[in-house]
């Protein structure tokens, strides 16, 4: 059995891998399992205030293909009204997994349900989706001229990805422009998380600042390479961790770069369908005491929020941006048999003073907002209002010290 956590949308917030591949089942039994880990696991033991039961026997001896299980578990699933609990078919399941080892094929965008409308959580660093420039909170109208109104995530996702070469035409709805057309060829794509270049190349960085663009959780190599950062900048008087439109990934990340950079303290809570708190405290070694400022705006979700909430709350870092997406659930994914796979909302997570910032984000301490007019002047007030803060915070050690 392998465990793996994960935040964000693909994504979400848990990930948790169970079960063995390639065991053969029949389209009742693959039903079944899904109503048991329902019934055992999901979080609201309401189950959307309705009698579970209902569901197990709705379709005895009516299921006789893979197909008509896979339709019937979408319609059960349904039921939760919950976006991020979801069945995965054998090449979404793949997909999905195949994420975590560092490549996706498609756009490289992250897609999410927003009040019931389509949406961008946040493009990956140099997708197709980021080169196009679509931005975090686009909505969503239409998939290759159909439309997205009543769309689950899957069948989004579906007909977003495709093979490498081939294009897909999204109708994207931006707030204060015009509604435009994107026609976007898939690639192969290299998930890359962490880089020292700031979003535009006119940007400069002091010298004596570490700056540290966390792009994604997702690659399992992402805390690690902070840590490599972390300790290159031993000669540096501060630190700047961008976490701007960064969608989340696996939690084991956000809670291992927490406690790099926390001396003790609550990283972040959990609460299951039972009321079960279970609380993580940083452990670690700190591995610096340097001045941190971080940086997130509406893209940053999940295992970005539990980061950028660990630092605040527990005051180890001033945080500067726009409020944040608000994804605060978390997910497990089950490997059910004959290769497929199930997301379930398991718990709700909590940051260190006990918020729950799901639909409601973390709020900066300084809010900056990055406009379309400095976009496209490739003004970045938000890393210029950071620096300046930095600065003042080490003249304030400095002086104090």
């Amino acid at each position: 059995m392998k465990r793996f956590l994960r935040l964000g949308l693909i994504i979400t917030a848990a990930l948790y891998i169970a079960g063995s591949a390639g065991i053969a089942a029949t389209p009742a039994e693959l039903y079944d399992d899904v109503w048991k880990i329902v019934n055992k696991k999901y979080y609201d033991p309401t189950n959307n205030c309705q009698d579970w039961d209902k569901w197990r026997y709705r379709y005895a001896n009516r299921l006789k293909t893979q197909e008509d299980a896979y339709v019937a578990i979408d319609t059960m699933l349904a039921s939760l009204n919950d976006p991020y609990t979801r069945f995965l078919q054998p090449k979404e399941f793949s997909e999905e997994t195949q994420s975590i080892k560092g490549s996706l094929k498609g756009i490289g965008t992250q897609i999410g349900i927003r009040d019931g409308n389509l949406v961008i959580i946040a493009p990956l660093e140099d997708s197709p989706a980021e080169k196009a420039g679509l931005r975090a909170d686009d909505q969503i109208l239409e998939i290759n001229g159909e439309s997205t109104k009543g769309i689950s995530i899957d069948a989004a996702a579906d007909k977003i990805r495709g093979e490498k070469g081939t294009a897909v035409t999204l109708l994207i709805q931006r707030k204060g422009v015009p509604n435009k057309t994107y026609s976007i060829v898939r690639d192969e794509i290299e998930v890359k998380s962490v880089s020292t270049k700031p979003p535009f190349e006119t940007s400069k960085i002091p010298d004596d600042i570490q700056y540290i663009r966390l792009s994604s959780f997702i690659s399992k190599n992402a805390a690690s390479e902070v840590e490599t950062l972390l300790h290159e900048s031993a000669g540096k008087k501060g630190i700047i961790l961008d976490l701007r439109s960064n969608p989340g990934g696996l939690l084991t990340n956000a809670i291992y770069i927490s406690d790099m950079l926390l001396k003790n303290g609550v990283i972040v809570s959990t609460v299951d369908r039972d009321h079960y708190k279970n609380t993580t405290k940083a452990r670690m070694e700190q591995l610096t005491t340097k001045p941190i400022v971080v940086l997130i705006n509406k893209g940053s979700a999940s295992a970005s929020e539990i980061l950028s909430g660990a630092l605040k709350d527990n005051h180890r870092a001033t945080i500067v941006g726009e409020q944040s997406f608000g994804k605060g659930l978390v997910q497990e994914i089950n490997k059910l048999p004959d290769e497929a796979g199930m997301n379930i909302t398991i718990q709700r997570y909590l940051t260190p003073s006990g918020n729950d910032i799901h639909k409601k984000g973390i709020t900066p301490d300084i809010m900056v907002e990055l406009t379309k007019e400095n976009v496209e002047a490739k003004d970045d007030v938000q890393l210029k209002k950071a620096i300046e803060v930095l600065e003042q915070m080490t003249c304030l050690v400095q002086k104090n010290g």
